[in-house]
Protein backbone atom coordinates (compact mmCIF):
# COMPACT_ATOMS: atom_id res chain seq x y z
CA UNK A 1 0.00 0.00 0.00
CA UNK A 2 2.53 2.42 0.77
CA UNK A 3 5.70 3.27 -1.41
CA UNK A 4 7.88 3.99 1.05
CA UNK A 5 10.72 1.89 2.65
CA UNK A 6 8.41 -0.72 4.37
CA UNK A 7 11.41 -2.55 6.08
CA UNK A 8 12.07 0.30 8.39
CA UNK A 9 11.43 0.15 11.70
CA UNK A 10 9.58 3.27 13.09
CA UNK A 11 7.92 2.40 16.13
CA UNK A 12 9.27 1.15 19.70
CA UNK A 13 7.23 1.74 23.07
CA UNK A 14 8.40 4.93 24.40
CA UNK A 15 8.90 6.82 21.19
CA UNK A 16 10.43 6.85 17.11
CA UNK A 17 13.61 4.93 16.38
CA UNK A 18 14.31 6.58 13.46
CA UNK A 19 13.51 9.82 14.81
CA UNK A 20 10.98 12.00 14.74
CA UNK A 21 11.77 13.43 11.27
CA UNK A 22 12.29 10.89 9.49
CA UNK A 23 8.87 9.97 10.45
CA UNK A 24 7.33 12.28 9.07
CA UNK A 25 9.19 12.09 5.67
CA UNK A 26 8.50 8.87 5.27
CA UNK A 27 4.43 9.72 5.86
CA UNK A 28 4.61 12.73 3.22
CA UNK A 29 5.97 10.03 0.65
CA UNK A 30 3.21 6.98 1.87
CA UNK A 31 0.51 9.81 1.29
CA UNK A 32 1.22 9.75 -3.10
CA UNK A 33 1.10 6.40 -2.86
CA UNK A 34 -1.73 4.15 -4.96
CA UNK A 35 -3.23 2.76 -1.54
CA UNK A 36 -4.17 6.38 -1.15
CA UNK A 37 -5.30 7.29 -4.38
CA UNK A 38 -7.31 4.23 -4.18
CA UNK A 39 -9.36 5.53 -1.14
CA UNK A 40 -12.52 7.25 -2.53
CA UNK A 41 -13.31 9.91 0.00
CA UNK A 42 -11.82 10.06 3.37
CA UNK A 43 -15.14 10.56 5.05
CA UNK A 44 -15.78 7.17 4.14
CA UNK A 45 -12.10 5.26 4.91
CA UNK A 46 -12.22 3.37 7.73
CA UNK A 47 -11.23 4.32 11.51
CA UNK A 48 -8.81 2.89 12.98
CA UNK A 49 -9.05 3.25 16.79
CA UNK A 50 -5.57 3.31 18.35
CA UNK A 51 -5.58 2.73 22.14
CA UNK A 52 -2.06 3.27 24.08
CA UNK A 53 -0.74 5.23 26.92
CA UNK A 54 2.25 6.30 25.13
CA UNK A 55 1.79 9.51 23.90
CA UNK A 56 4.80 9.11 21.48
CA UNK A 57 3.56 6.12 19.99
CA UNK A 58 -0.31 7.29 19.35
CA UNK A 59 1.03 10.38 17.60
CA UNK A 60 3.40 8.02 15.56
CA UNK A 61 1.10 5.89 14.28
CA UNK A 62 -1.36 8.25 13.43
CA UNK A 63 0.61 10.20 10.77
CA UNK A 64 1.67 7.11 9.24
CA UNK A 65 -2.22 5.62 9.15
CA UNK A 66 -3.31 9.41 7.90
CA UNK A 67 -1.26 9.12 5.23
CA UNK A 68 -2.13 5.78 4.03
CA UNK A 69 -5.56 7.36 3.69
CA UNK A 70 -7.43 6.28 7.05
CA UNK A 71 -9.26 7.66 9.79
CA UNK A 72 -7.53 7.33 13.19
CA UNK A 73 -9.12 8.09 16.57
CA UNK A 74 -6.81 8.05 19.44
CA UNK A 75 -7.00 7.28 23.49
CA UNK A 76 -5.02 7.38 25.98
CA UNK A 77 -7.10 4.92 28.02
CA UNK A 78 -8.90 1.78 27.53
CA UNK A 79 -11.66 3.62 29.78
CA UNK A 80 -12.07 6.02 26.86
CA UNK A 81 -12.15 4.05 24.21
CA UNK A 82 -14.69 2.27 25.90
CA UNK A 83 -16.84 5.34 26.42
CA UNK A 84 -16.35 7.23 23.34
CA UNK A 85 -16.28 3.98 20.56
CA UNK A 86 -18.85 4.37 17.49
CA UNK A 87 -20.46 0.93 16.39
CA UNK A 88 -21.19 1.87 13.25
CA UNK A 89 -18.32 2.60 11.08
CA UNK A 90 -16.24 0.26 9.70
CA UNK A 91 -12.86 0.22 11.31
CA UNK A 92 -10.63 -1.99 13.77
CA UNK A 93 -9.06 -1.25 17.36
CA UNK A 94 -4.62 -1.17 17.90
CA UNK A 95 -4.41 -2.24 21.79
CA UNK A 96 -1.72 -1.78 24.17
CA UNK A 97 -1.91 -4.43 26.54
CA UNK A 98 -0.57 -2.66 29.66
CA UNK A 99 -2.09 0.73 30.33
CA UNK A 100 -3.17 2.39 33.44
CA UNK A 101 -6.92 1.43 34.90
CA UNK A 102 -8.46 -1.29 32.53
CA UNK A 103 -5.94 -3.61 30.55
CA UNK A 104 -6.24 -4.87 26.82
CA UNK A 105 -7.34 -8.02 27.82
CA UNK A 106 -10.37 -6.35 29.68
CA UNK A 107 -11.55 -4.12 27.03
CA UNK A 108 -10.91 -7.49 24.25
CA UNK A 109 -13.15 -9.26 26.82
CA UNK A 110 -15.84 -5.68 27.43
CA UNK A 111 -15.96 -6.11 23.87
CA UNK A 112 -17.20 -9.43 23.39
CA UNK A 113 -19.63 -9.02 25.76
CA UNK A 114 -21.78 -6.54 24.22
CA UNK A 115 -20.83 -7.86 21.03
CA UNK A 116 -18.60 -5.15 19.11
CA UNK A 117 -17.94 -6.79 15.36
CA UNK A 118 -14.41 -4.08 15.44
CA UNK A 119 -11.37 -6.82 15.70
CA UNK A 120 -8.84 -6.21 17.27
CA UNK A 121 -4.86 -6.14 16.62
CA UNK A 122 -2.84 -6.43 19.57
CA UNK A 123 1.08 -4.09 19.84
CA UNK A 124 2.36 -4.30 23.18
CA UNK A 125 5.44 -3.80 23.63
CA UNK A 126 4.92 -6.74 26.94
CA UNK A 127 4.15 -9.40 24.67
CA UNK A 128 5.25 -12.93 25.30
CA UNK A 129 3.80 -16.55 24.09
CA UNK A 130 1.60 -16.56 26.52
CA UNK A 131 -0.36 -13.19 26.15
CA UNK A 132 -0.25 -13.92 22.32
CA UNK A 133 -1.90 -17.56 22.34
CA UNK A 134 -4.72 -15.49 25.34
CA UNK A 135 -5.68 -13.01 22.81
CA UNK A 136 -5.95 -14.87 19.68
CA UNK A 137 -7.76 -17.70 21.48
CA UNK A 138 -10.19 -14.70 22.51
CA UNK A 139 -11.33 -13.86 18.95
CA UNK A 140 -7.59 -10.98 18.49
CA UNK A 141 -7.18 -11.03 14.71
CA UNK A 142 -3.28 -10.47 15.56
CA UNK A 143 -0.61 -9.78 18.00
CA UNK A 144 2.26 -7.24 17.40
CA UNK A 145 5.42 -6.88 19.73
CA UNK A 146 7.05 -3.45 19.63
CA UNK A 147 9.45 -2.31 17.60
CA UNK A 148 6.81 -3.34 14.43
CA UNK A 149 7.81 -2.34 10.94
CA UNK A 150 5.34 -0.48 9.05
CA UNK A 151 4.53 -3.30 6.18
CA UNK A 152 3.90 -5.76 9.36
CA UNK A 153 1.81 -2.88 10.81
CA UNK A 154 -0.50 -2.41 7.58
CA UNK A 155 -0.84 -5.94 6.95
CA UNK A 156 -2.27 -6.71 10.25
CA UNK A 157 -4.52 -3.65 9.58
CA UNK A 158 -5.59 -4.99 6.12
CA UNK A 159 -6.33 -8.70 7.19
CA UNK A 160 -8.32 -7.02 9.97
CA UNK A 161 -10.30 -4.89 8.06
CA UNK A 162 -11.26 -7.57 5.63
CA UNK A 163 -12.43 -9.72 8.59
CA UNK A 164 -14.27 -6.45 9.79
CA UNK A 165 -15.78 -6.45 6.37
CA UNK A 166 -16.56 -10.33 6.47
CA UNK A 167 -18.62 -9.86 9.39
CA UNK A 168 -20.69 -6.94 8.70
CA UNK A 169 -21.95 -8.24 5.37
CA UNK A 170 -22.95 -11.60 7.37
CA UNK A 171 -25.15 -9.38 9.71
CA UNK A 172 -26.38 -7.31 6.71
CA UNK A 173 -27.23 -10.38 5.09
CA UNK A 174 -28.97 -11.59 8.59
CA UNK A 175 -30.14 -8.79 9.45
CA UNK A 176 -32.50 -8.93 6.06
CA UNK A 177 -33.51 -12.16 6.16
CA UNK A 178 -34.89 -11.38 10.08
CA UNK A 179 -36.81 -8.38 8.44
CA UNK A 180 -38.76 -10.92 5.58
CA UNK A 181 -39.10 -13.02 8.16
CA UNK A 182 -40.79 -10.67 10.50
CA UNK A 183 -43.27 -9.86 7.88
CA UNK A 184 -44.59 -12.95 8.52
CA UNK A 185 -48.36 -13.00 10.41
CA UNK A 186 -48.65 -15.15 13.58
CA UNK A 187 -50.05 -17.58 12.26
CA UNK A 188 -47.81 -17.69 9.02
CA UNK A 189 -44.87 -17.91 11.70
CA UNK A 190 -46.63 -20.99 12.92
CA UNK A 191 -47.20 -22.52 9.34
CA UNK A 192 -43.29 -21.82 8.75
CA UNK A 193 -42.06 -23.48 11.60
CA UNK A 194 -43.15 -26.56 11.15
CA UNK A 195 -42.78 -26.15 7.17
CA UNK A 196 -39.07 -25.92 7.46
CA UNK A 197 -39.47 -28.81 9.86
CA UNK A 198 -40.57 -31.23 6.92
CA UNK A 199 -44.15 -31.34 8.23
CA UNK A 200 -46.78 -31.71 4.75
CA UNK A 201 -49.62 -29.59 4.58
CA UNK A 202 -52.34 -31.85 6.11
CA UNK A 203 -50.07 -32.57 8.91
CA UNK A 204 -49.71 -28.91 9.91
CA UNK A 205 -53.52 -28.47 9.61
CA UNK A 206 -54.02 -31.12 11.92
CA UNK A 207 -51.69 -29.71 14.69
CA UNK A 208 -53.23 -26.11 14.12
CA UNK A 209 -56.51 -27.10 13.77
CA UNK A 210 -56.92 -25.60 10.07
CA UNK A 211 -57.87 -26.88 6.96
CA UNK A 212 -55.53 -28.27 4.42
CA UNK A 213 -56.99 -25.98 1.79
CA UNK A 214 -56.03 -22.63 4.52
CA UNK A 215 -52.45 -24.20 5.25
CA UNK A 216 -51.60 -24.35 1.26
CA UNK A 217 -52.78 -20.29 1.15
CA UNK A 218 -51.00 -19.84 3.93
CA UNK A 219 -47.73 -21.44 2.47
CA UNK A 220 -47.83 -19.58 -0.85
CA UNK A 221 -48.06 -16.09 1.33
CA UNK A 222 -45.12 -17.09 2.81
CA UNK A 223 -43.17 -18.24 0.13
CA UNK A 224 -43.86 -14.64 -1.49
CA UNK A 225 -42.85 -12.74 1.92
CA UNK A 226 -39.80 -14.32 2.38
CA UNK A 227 -39.08 -14.55 -1.67
CA UNK A 228 -38.47 -18.06 -2.15
CA UNK A 229 -38.99 -20.16 -4.47
CA UNK A 230 -38.17 -23.29 -3.05
CA UNK A 231 -38.83 -25.27 0.24
CA UNK A 232 -35.15 -25.81 0.61
CA UNK A 233 -34.78 -22.18 0.10
CA UNK A 234 -36.86 -21.20 3.01
CA UNK A 235 -35.21 -24.02 5.63
CA UNK A 236 -32.19 -22.65 4.07
CA UNK A 237 -33.08 -18.97 6.06
CA UNK A 238 -34.67 -20.49 8.83
CA UNK A 239 -31.58 -22.65 9.36
CA UNK A 240 -28.83 -19.53 9.09
CA UNK A 241 -31.33 -17.47 11.10
CA UNK A 242 -31.13 -20.27 14.20
CA UNK A 243 -34.46 -21.37 14.25
CA UNK A 244 -34.21 -25.10 13.63
CA UNK A 245 -32.00 -25.64 16.93
CA UNK A 246 -31.68 -29.07 18.04
CA UNK A 247 -33.94 -30.19 20.58
CA UNK A 248 -32.27 -31.14 23.72
CA UNK A 249 -31.49 -34.74 23.94
CA UNK A 250 -31.35 -35.28 19.75
CA UNK A 251 -28.92 -37.17 18.34
CA UNK A 252 -27.68 -35.48 15.26
CA UNK A 253 -24.84 -37.64 14.22
CA UNK A 254 -26.45 -39.76 11.70
CA UNK A 255 -27.55 -36.53 9.68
Amino acid sequence: MIGAATSLVILYGGGLLAGERAATRISFAAGRSDGVRRMTAVSTAPVIHVVDDDALFRNAVARLLRAAGYRVNLYESSEQVLQRLPASDPGCILLDIRMPGLSGFEVQAHMAEVDRTLPIVFVTGHGDIPSSVKAIKAGAEDFLSKPVTKKTLLDAIERALARNRDVRERHDRLNALRNLVATLTPRESEVFALMVRGKLNKQIAYELGAAERTIKWHRHSIMLKLQVRSLAEAVSIAERLGLLATPKGEDRSSE
